[in-house]
């Protein structure tokens, strides 16, 4: 039987780091206001499979694995601050310019793109499957049952799955379209800021 004493505490500290203001959460954010509920939705959804990658990776133990070969957790970090100076550089070329920071139509290409861009998004941030690590490490002891760690994985996973798509149907209602239709090239710019921040962040942080 899976233990549910541990889920209280395990739901509330994924939900502070899986809904705390980062990259997923600007990406979403102005994905939804720029081009509408079912492009942000495609993007969360890519966030959400790279965040439900991380758990796994942590939940089955593998990302001791990842850690005890350091240059692949440096490589992925390294990768990681590259793909966010890319979205700043298009955050900050579209503050300049006008237009969309992400490009493409909202048809199956853009849409696949997007998926695509949110996976991709998640997957080269080493500091989720940190955060996922620890999770489970504090969580589950030695004699935690199989049916436990199956239950944290699945309740951590439809929690952020919750936050992300909420996040996209939240910032896609017509109120914060039109604020942001009014305020494009400012909140494009400060994207990008927010972007380059996150980068050199994560390009100078020590991970390992």
């Amino acid at each position: 039987m899976p233990d549910f004493t541990l889920l209280p505490l395990v739901m509330l500290a994924a939900l502070v780091g899986v809904a705390s203001p980062g990259p997923a959460t600007v990406a979403i954010a102005t994905t939804a206001a720029e081009r509408g509920k079912q492009s942000a939705l495609f993007l969360a959804l890519g966030i959400l499979t790279g965040s439900l990658t991380w758990s796994a990776l942590a939940a089955f133990g593998l990302a001791t694995v990842m850690f005890a070969h350091s240059w692949v957790v440096e490589m992925i970090r390294y990768c990681g601050a590259a793909y966010l100076l890319w979205l700043a550089w298009k955050s900050a070329r579209a503050a300049i310019r006008g237009g969309s920071a992400f490009g493409g139509t909202a048809g199956q290409g853009g849409l696949r793109g997007l998926y695509f861009r949110g996976l991709l998004l998640h997957l080269t941030n080493p500091k989720a499957i940190l955060f996922f690590g620890a999770l489970y490490a504090v969580a589950l002891g030695p004699t935690q049952t199989t049916s436990t760690l199956v239950m944290i994985f699945a309740a951590v996973g439809l929690q952020s799955g919750i936050v992300f798509l909420g996040y996209a149907i939240l910032f896609s209602r017509p109120a914060f379209r039109h604020g942001y239709a009014r305020a494009a090239r400012f909140i494009q710019g400060a994207s990008a800021v927010m972007f380059g921040a996150f980068a050199f962040k994560l390009a100078t942080a020590r991970i390992t």
